[in-house]
C-alpha cells in the first residue's frame, strides 16, 4: 500500500499590508534559510507515539482565533457528509460511506525536493511542534456549492520554515494517498491518481494557509480528509488536497490532476473568481449547503483584501 475548491472577515485578522507579498517579498529569503530549531532532535528519531485520545486533547484545546466570518458554520453532520473525494467515489455521499475503511494511524509524510531536511516522517513529528488553532473558513467548491467550516490546525508557514526550503524552491507539491484496497475510485482508474495539487511559496507561507487535523472540535473525519488536509479559502475546494502523504519543493511548476484532466474546467491557481464562468455554469453565485436559494460569490471567496497582493496581474489571468 502507498501512502502516498459572500462573508466579511472579522477583524482583529491581520490588515492586508502585514500578511501580503509586500511583506513576503522582504522575509522570503529569511522563511526559505532560517536553521529549523524549532524541530531539535525530532527529526533523528521518531516521538513516542500518541494516542487518538492525546490528539484529540490537543484538537479540542486549540485556541479559538480571529480567522472567521460572520456566517454561522454550516451544521456539521450536512459538511460532513457531502464531499468530493473522488478516491472513495464521485458521489457526494460514497466518502462518507467509504472512507472509515481508510487506515490514518500509523500515517507518514514525505517531505522531498529542494528542502535542507527531506526524509519520511511519522505524522507525530510533522504535527508535535504546532499549537493548534481554529480558523472559521469559507469553502467554495468550483461547482458552485459552498459550507463554512470551523478548521482546526496551523499555518502551513510554519512547517515550511522548519523544513528549510533552499533558494529554488518556487512551488510546494502535494500528494494523496493512494491505496486501491480502500479507495474503489483509485482500483477503478477514474483518475491519474495520485491527486496531485500545488501552491507558489508564496501562497504556501501566506498566513491564511493552513494544514488542518481538525473540524467541528474533533478529529478531521476520513471523509474530509484525515489526518492531514490543506485549506486555502481563497481557492476552490480543490486546490485543498486530503489525506496528504508527499510535501515536495520544486524550482518548476509542478502540474496537478484535475489541471491535467481538465484544463478549460480546473485552472493551475483555481482561485474563486465570480468574473470568470465554469464551461458548464455561471460561478457569480452559489448554493451553501444546508441552506434554500443561492448568494453572490465573492471574489477570492471574500478574502481579496488580504490576498489581492499575490496577484499583481489581476484575479483573471490566474485562472
Amino acid at each position: 500500500m502507498r501512502r502516498g475548491r459572500r462573508s466579511r472577515i472579522d477583524y482583529p485578522v491581520p490588515p492586508a499590508s502585514e500578511i501580503t507579498p509586500k511583506n513576503l517579498a522582504v522575509s522570503r529569503r529569511k522563511v526559505l534559510t532560517t536553521g529549523a530549531t524549532l524541530f531539535g532532535g525530532a527529526m533523528a528519531a521518531p516521538l513516542l507515539r500518541a494516542t487518538a485520545d492525546d490528539w484529540k486533547a490537543r484538537i479540542q484545546a486549540a485556541e479559538k482565533t480571529d480567522f472567521k466570518v460572520d456566517d454561522d458554520p454550516t451544521p456539521r453532520q450536512r459538511a460532513t457528509s457531502y464531499n468530493n473525494f473522488f478516491e472513495f467515489g464521485t458521489r457526494k455521499e460514497q466518502p462518507y460511506m467509504r472512507a472509515h475503511r481508510m487506515e490514518t494511524d500509523p500515517w507518514s509524510v514525505t517531505i522531498a525536493g529542494e528542502v535542507e531536511r527531506p526524509g519520511e516522517y511519522a505524522l507525530e513529528d510533522i504535527l508535535a511542534p504546532h499549537d493548534f488553532e481554529q480558523r472559521i473558513y469559507r469553502h467554495r467548491c468550483v461547482e458552485a456549492w459552498s459550507k463554512v467550516i470551523p478548521w482546526i490546525g496551523f499555518p502551513l508557514g510554519d512547517l515550511i520554515e522548519r523544513f528549510e526550503p533552499t533558494s529554488r524552491a518556487k512551488y510546494v507539491a502535494f500528494e494523496t494517498l493512494v491505496d486501491e484496497d480502500v479507495m474503489p475510485g483509485v482500483a477503478r482508474g477514474i483518475l491519474d491518481w495520485p491527486y496531485r495539487e500545488a501552491l507558489t511559496i508564496e501562497e504556501a507561507v501566506h498566513p491564511l494557509t493552513l494544514l488542518a487535523v481538525g473540524m467541528y472540535d474533533d478529529v478531521m473525519p476520513p471523509q474530509c480528509g484525515a489526518p492531514l488536509r490543506l485549506v486555502v479559502p481563497w481557492k476552490y475546494g480543490y486546490k485543498g488536497i486530503k489525506s496528504i502523504v508527499r510535501i515536495e519543493f520544486t524550482e518548476e511548476r509542478p502540474e496537478c490532476l484535475w489541471e491535467l484532466e481538465q484544463p478549460e474546467e480546473y485552472g493551475w491557481y483555481g482561485n474563486v473568481n465570480p468574473n470568470v464562468d465554469h464551461p458548464r455554469w455561471d460561478q457569480s453565485r452559489e448554493r451553501r449547503i444546508g441552506e434554500l436559494g443561492r448568494r453572490e460569490t465573492e471574489l477570492y471567496n471574500g478574502y481579496a483584501e488580504l490576498v489581492a497582493d499575490l496577484y499583481p496581474e489581476g484575479p483573471d489571468a490566474y485562472w
